[in-house]
């Protein structure tokens, strides 16, 4: 059966979009379609792209984490405070981050589950109560090998080589040092959501209960439980781009993580634009951060003011989201008639 064009527009539109992008900027921005520039644009989002997967997971129960920021940035500074305060090994420092992610989703979860906290509330509190907790141990300061912790102390604990390994290493791939490893662990994380909520019987689930929640708890599922789930999946996932962060930086800077829920919760959103999806997905997700990055190197490439970017990704974020619901809309009311 053939599709009409409002049904190859909802279903195709985006990638056509995207496409046409990276062709634009191709021709008119130099060096743009060079294999480092794609490879700096994947570099460029696979922090936020992983955090982003994990608000996919929110969204798919009916839930939003809006902490998730301000867990990469804790996750950041406990790293940079076990290894450079505390000389800690990098297995205990990326340990405890993704344990602090683990418990700050459970109690995400609990404050929305048990406590009937409405989820945005409940998560904007604890993005505040963490951007202050992480401030209290260094007075505010960032952290780096050498700094004063008062009374004439000095940290000399120092980054460990297999802990900025994770930030800083490159794969050869067709070129010397090409592929950077938090690009490879964003890939590998869009691959593991993806396959987890399309095709495995507890991803179903979690759809389930973020379409008909009630419905859901009627056929025996747990909806408490997944919901848990979903905010601690998206704490830990927080906790690793908080961690390729510092691994980065090489130092524990507090102001690093500024731009991380915006762009994160863009991608996300953007997300329900692919394929027609209407929904969140994690392909979707990927393609969304993954297009983000695209359209802000070529407009960086070709010379845009830096301070017209917030406005470009909500103008994006907006004209994708009315893309997606008007036209499904559309098509929904041209089906009932």
């Amino acid at each position: 059966m053939n599709k009409n064009p409002l049904e190859l527009a909802i279903r195709y539109g985006f990638l056509v979009l995207l496409g046409g992008l990276a062709l634009f900027f191709s021709l008119y921005a130099s060096g743009f379609a060079s294999p480092r520039s794609a490879v700096f644009i994947l570099q460029s989002v696979a922090i936020t792209g992983i955090l982003a997967l994990g608000v996919t997971c929110t969204l798919v129960v009916g839930g939003f984490d809006l902490s998730i920021g301000s867990v990469a940035t804790s996750a950041l500074m406990l790293s940079a405070y076990s290894m450079v305060v505390l000389e800690q090994s990098a297995f205990v420092a990326v340990a405890l981050c993704l344990v602090m992610g683990a418990v700050v989703g459970l109690i995400n979860g609990f404050l929305i589950v048990k406590m009937r906290v409405p989820d945005l509330l409940a998560t904007l509190g604890m993005m505040f109560l963490l951007i202050g907790l992480q401030r209290i141990p260094t007075q505010g300061n960032s952290i780096a090998t050498g700094m004063s912790l008062g009374e004439g102390v000095v940290a000399e604990g120092t980054f460990s080589a297999a802990f900025l390994w994770l930030g800083r290493h490159r794969f050869d791939l067709f070129l010397d040092r090409l592929l950077p490893v938090p690009v490879v662990v964003f890939l590998l994380i869009a691959l593991l959501i993806w396959l987890f909520l399309g095709y495995t019987r507890h991803g179903r689930l979690m759809y389930a209960i973020g379409s008909n929640e009630r419905a859901a708890e009627l056929v025996g599922t747990n909806v408490q439980r997944y919901k848990i789930v979903a905010y601690m999946i998206s704490g830990m996932l927080a906790s690793v781009g908080g961690i390729l962060l510092a691994a980065r930086l090489g130092r524990g800077d507090i102001a690093s993580g500024n731009n991380l829920l915006l762009d994160s919760v863009a991608a996300a959103l953007i997300g329900f634009a692919v394929l027609g999806a209407a929904r969140p997905n994690a392909f979707g997700t990927a393609a969304g951060a993954l297009f983000v990055g695209i359209l802000l190197q070529g407009l960086t490439m070709m010379n845009a003011p830096y301070y017209m970017q917030d406005f470009v990704k909500g103008a994006v974020l907006v004209a994708a989201l009315v893309f997606t619901f008007y036209l499904s809309s559309r098509r929904g009311g041209r089906r009932t008639a």
